[in-house]
């Protein structure tokens, strides 16, 4: 035939869109043009493709070649659409049966092909498979190198080859390739644990709050006493990724490319940490051509730390109060406008003073009140006033030090979040929402209040000025962590003010 229509999947964001790549050979001047809004790799299709397709074995049509993919008004990028144009062409020149045609009706295919007719690995397959599902596709050939991402997919048959030779293989003859998705594979047990702490009771009850509300924390703390070690295990001591959950954070690593060839999606969750000299960029998302997603979009669904937090670059802290308070980043450039979902828990860690010895006594920081003030004050108002809890991070005692005893293991502490949150859920059993930190305003005002005279405390704090709205709900919402936590069915007034305590605990602020 001299026309051959197959189908592939072009990506905006985590949303995928069907696309039918059409060959149309000619008689006529041999060449070949590519149409639908290609952007400069995908461009460069053609002499990839031509050189897999004749080390493959295969002729190349000496011909006028049309490639159009449609629909023609979506911008198309990447070079994910080097082996379905491949593979139109072959099927266009009846190198591949004629009867494949019918097999390819509910079949997407992607992949880069390298000159030697190789297939390589390319970005994004969880979420085109996914979005491929919804178009009520049932069939798949990817990248060998792709093959394990689509285990999470059950719905499509994915087939993997590593060469053009195998699809053709595949196509003609039924010969199914080599490459095979490994069996689910459980999570191996990391090494960090929350026992390698020493001490700090004030700083590890702060952290197992905010695992249980999903809860932003600051920790401010001399140089050395452990704030980075308490960020990097929050981790472990969250309840598993839930199946959903699982497939979105695996969407956006392989999107970024971040997911490992040979390992199954992980349940636990993130942990993303990126430098305090990052780019605002670089920490919401955006590029040129193609928009990746950004660090607080690699943390959803899990953990945002960011050390030094007063040294990072003016505005980049500010970036992430939108997505703080929306869970997504919509992020609009001229190649289109893309939304990310973004919700995380964000952890700051900041010295106390620029030079990092002051701890409330003053007797080896040599920092004036000034200095101090403005150190912090590089951190926004606005901002700080979407952080939930603040603690102070001390330094261990000698006592502690040499006791040599370590505190509870993160299995532990992870049980009694794992125990909080199915009370929250429960209880939100009719809601949208299913941990405390996503309970809507308007219903704290309403169904979801405190006790009498825990209202009473913060309506008090609130006329008084020590607290704004914001503040007033944030309040609340920790204090019903605080509640699941002791097992109360309301936050008492002692469960408020221990809330209250905890946002306002870094007395330094």
């Amino acid at each position: 035939m001299a026309i051959a229509k197959v189908k592939s999947i072009a990506l905006l964001g985590l949303q995928g869109h069907l696309i039918e790549v059409e060959v149309d050979i000619t008689e006529g001047l041999p060449g070949y043009t590519l149409l639908g809004l290609p952007d400069a790799a995908l461009s460069e299709s053609r002499e990839r493709v031509r050189s897999a397709i004749i080390n493959s074995g295969a002729p190349w049509p000496n011909k006028r070649v049309t490639v159009s993919l449609s629909p023609a008004w979506l911008p198309k990028s990447g070079s994910s659409f080097d082996a379905p144009i491949a593979i139109a062409l072959l099927l266009a020149q009846g190198v591949i049966a004629e009867g494949a045609q019918r097999t390819l009706e509910k079949t997407i295919i992607m992949g880069e092909l390298s000159l030697d007719g190789g297939i390589k690995s390319v970005r994004g397959i969880l979420p085109a498979l996914l979005s491929a599902v919804r178009e009520e596709i049932t069939d798949a050939m990817i990248p060998a190198a792709n093959i394990q991402e689509s285990i999470a997919v059950e719905a499509i048959a994915s087939v993997g080859c590593a060469s053009l030779s195998e699809a053709i293989a595949f196509l003609n003859e039924g010969v199914v390739p080599d490459a095979l998705a490994q069996e689910w594979q459980p999570d191996e047990p990391t090494e960090i644990d929350l026992s390698d702490v020493i001490g700090q009771p004030r700083a590890r009850y702060a952290l197992e709050i905010a695992a249980i509300g999903a809860h932003h924390l600051l920790l401010i703390g001399p140089p050395g006493t452990g704030k980075t070690m308490l960020a990097e295990r929050l981790p472990t001591i969250m309840p598993p990724l839930s199946p959903q959950a699982r497939l979105d954070v695996g969407a956006i690593q392989s999107i970024a490319g971040l997911l490992s060839p040979k390992a199954s999606l992980s349940s636990q969750p993130p942990f993303v940490a990126p430098h305090h000299t990052t780019t605002a960029i670089a920490m919401i998302g955006g590029g040129a051509h193609a928009i990746r997603p950004g660090a607080c979009s690699l943390a959803h669904e899990g953990v945002l730390f960011i050390d030094e937090a007063p040294e990072c670059r003016p505005g980049v802290l500010d970036a992430l109060r939108q997505p703080l308070e929306s869970g997504e980043v919509t992020i609009a450039r001229t190649a289109g406008t893309i939304t990310y979902p973004s919700r995380f828990l964000l952890v700051l860690a900041a010295n106390p003073c620029p030079c990092g010895k002051y701890t409330g006594r003053g007797l080896a920081c040599t920092c004036s009140a000034l200095s101090i003030r403005r150190y912090l004050q590089r951190m926004s108002g606005p901002m700080l006033d979407r952080i939930d809890i603040r603690t102070f991070v001390e330094t261990p005692s000698r006592s502690e030090m040499a006791s040599g005893e370590s505190g509870e293991s993160s299995e532990v502490v992870r049980q009694r979040v794992a125990t909080a949150r199915t009370i929250a859920m429960e209880r939100f059993s009719d809601c949208t929402w299913k941990i405390n930190s996503q309970i809507p305003a308007s219903a704290l005002r309403h169904r979801f209040r405190a006790s009498k005279p825990g209202m009473v405390f913060l309506h008090n704090e609130l006329e008084s000025e020590r607290l704004s709205a914001r503040g007033f709900h944030k309040v609340l919402r920790v204090a019903w962590s605080v509640a699941d936590s002791a097992a109360h069915d309301l936050p008492t007034q002692e469960d408020v003010e221990i809330a209250y305590q905890l946002r306002e605990g870094a007395d330094l602020l």
